[in-house]
């Protein structure tokens, strides 16, 4: 029997899909900390997925969406921006807050409300953090971004998105000033385990090399 696309279904492909995303595969201990749930678990149900043809377990690697996967991933993903798009644009929400709420959301929005949603909106390109928001069609128009660390020191840069998403950074990053449209500049780039020194504005701060590689940034002068 096939498997009833689940809101556990799709919790599992779209988290397999943003792991991809940073890392070109999702590692099995990453998914346990993404989904908080015990090894067993998400053992077991990765091998139904994977019986189903939603996933390819490579050995020793991790596993990968088929395009089968990823096309219901992309669906959920899609889901999930446009109501984070609903919550901050029309509700007037709190842009650091709404990820979580649009997880719940993401799960019961009928591709009718979705088409309705998406033209309401006036149809955005991206999420309130700068992710691109996938087509109905299942297609990422994803402008060209760098991550911020490649920036050479003293060159600027705009930053363009935040790949990570839970309220806790995005409160912090909030704070500093570092949100998508904003001239960053680096000013120090140490050894891994020290402090990256920025300047947004006027101001100067110090973020951890993790916190760094979260945003990307476009060159200035790109469009």
């Amino acid at each position: 029997m096939p498997v009833k696309i689940t809101e556990t279904v799709e919790e599992y492909l779209e988290c397999i899909y943003r792991l991809q995303e940073k890392e070109k595969v999702a590692r099995t201990s990453s998914i346990i900390r993404s989904l908080k749930v015990a090894p067993g678990t998400v053992t077991n149900t990765i091998e139904r997925l994977e019986r189903e043809g939603f996933v390819k377990h490579v050995s020793y690697r991790g596993v990968m969406l088929t395009d089968k996967g990823r096309m219901i991933a992309l669906q959920v993903v899609r889901r999930h921006r446009l109501s984070e798009r609903l919550l901050t644009d029309i509700l007037k929400m709190n842009w650091t807050s709404v990820h979580e709420d649009a997880c719940r959301l993401e799960h019961s929005l009928s591709e009718n409300v979705v088409d309705h949603l998406e033209r309401t909106l006036n149809y955005p390109k991206t999420c309130p953090h700068g992710n691109p928001i996938p087509t109905k069609q299942g297609r990422i128009l994803e402008e060209k971004t760098l991550p911020l660390l490649s920036l050479t020191i003293g060159k600027q840069g705009i930053i363009a998105k935040l790949v990570e998403e839970d309220a806790s950074t995005l409160a912090y990053f909030w704070n500093l000033g570092i949100v998508p449209g904003t001239v960053v500049e680096v000013l120090e780039k140490p050894r891994q385990d020290e402090l990256v020194k920025i300047r947004i504005g006027k101001d100067r701060h110090a973020v951890s090399h993790r916190l760094a590689s979260i945003v990307h940034i476009r060159e200035v002068g790109r469009r």
